[in-house]
């Protein structure tokens, strides 16, 4: 396949920039990412987003979009689908060179927060075609400064993507800052990586950077970690829960298994309020005030959420939403 389709893509005359954006469920990916995407004189910019599970949500909650969105629908970016993201970037250059249109400028890839990025580095290094055709500028990792010491301690997926980074980003400063223990961990695990408030700064500029520098540090290789008894599932939603109901079904979760609620994310409408759905945002204990949104951002209005959690059977979860409020739960996707 791959063959096939770099026969019809032709390398560009200038390797396009790529942006590798990491870091563990929750710490802020997507939202720094909304902040990239709504500066101006980004239709030259593409978007990959990669996604745990078989329901992919990030590519919605997206506030603005770039010239194009490309989603891996089983986003887990280790050695099982180093395939399917060659190929999404084997496509992706050549829809735009079939447009017509000028070549990317530079892309944006979004991994899965349960994703370390080593495999995907040696994608791009071991297809000659992609080597030739992107120039990788930086691999940044969100942390979040509330919660990111607990999670490195907790989460090798973390430690990896924490490790590989060429720039540390502190998210969620507004709410707490980064802890001194932080930091120092930070620096011990990757001494070479910048450490910077992404509040502060053009975000930009820190995804995109600039030029290379002239001697690139190494990068990893090694197989992906993979985690067990982390798994994602889906539940949809038959017709509108009420706004108690709901923060109470989500609530008693966090508040009876929030080390175990690795992030919770969805679209729901409700009942007692009119207008566009909710964007919902949970990790762990934490739930996150609703984003209200003036429409749905796609053809499906279908209310659902997407639980990423560790060690959770389904049931408690289905047990908390089932009164009065008729759901389907789909089937999880790398569940027990």
């Amino acid at each position: 396949m791959r063959q096939r389709l770099s026969q019809l893509v032709e390398v560009p005359s200038e390797p396009v920039a790529l942006s590798v954006l990491t870091g563990f469920l929750g710490s802020g990916k997507t939202t720094f990412l909304s902040r990239v995407l709504a500066e101006p004189d980004l239709g030259d910019t593409a978007v990959v987003v990669s996604e745990f599970g078989a329901v992919a949500l990030d590519h919605l909650l997206l506030e603005a979009t770039a010239d194009e969105v490309v989603e891996l629908p089983n986003g887990c970016t280790c050695c099982a689908v180093r395939q399917d993201l060659a190929d999404a970037f084997y496509r992706l250059l050549r829809s735009r060179q079939s447009s017509g249109k000028p070549p990317f400028r530079r892309i944006a890839l979004e991994t899965s927060g349960l994703a370390d990025p080593s495999p995907i580095l040696y994608t791009l290094s071991a297809d000659s075609f992609l080597e030739a055709s992107l120039r990788l500028d930086r691999v940044v990792t969100t942390i979040d400064a509330v919660a990111g010491l607990a999670t490195l301690d907790r989460y090798p997926e973390s430690t990896a993507q924490a490790a590989i980074a060429d720039l540390l980003l502190l998210t969620k400063t507004d709410l707490a800052p980064a802890s001194p223990p932080l930091i120092e961990r930070l620096a011990m695990l990757n001494p070479d990586a910048e450490i910077v408030d992404a509040a502060r700064d053009n975000a930009v500029a820190l995804l995109f950077g600039g030029a290379p520098a002239a001697l690139p540090r190494p990068r990893l290789r090694a197989e992906a970690i993979h985690s067990h008894g982390i798994y994602s599932l889906a539940l949809q939603l038959r017709r509108p829960m009420t706004r108690l109901g709901f923060a109470m079904a989500l609530g008693g979760l966090a508040r009876e298994h929030g080390e175990k609620l690795l992030r919770v994310k969805g679209l729901v409408a409700f009942a007692d309020r009119d207008g566009g759905p909710a964007a919902i945002h949970a990790v762990q204990h934490t739930l996150y005030p609703p984003r209200w949104l003036d429409c749905w951002p796609d053809a499906d209005h279908t209310s659902r959420l997407v639980f990423i959690v560790r060690d959770l059977v389904p049931e408690e979860i289905l047990r908390r939403f089932a009164e009065g409020e008729p759901h389907r739960l789909d089937t999880p996707a790398g569940g027990p």
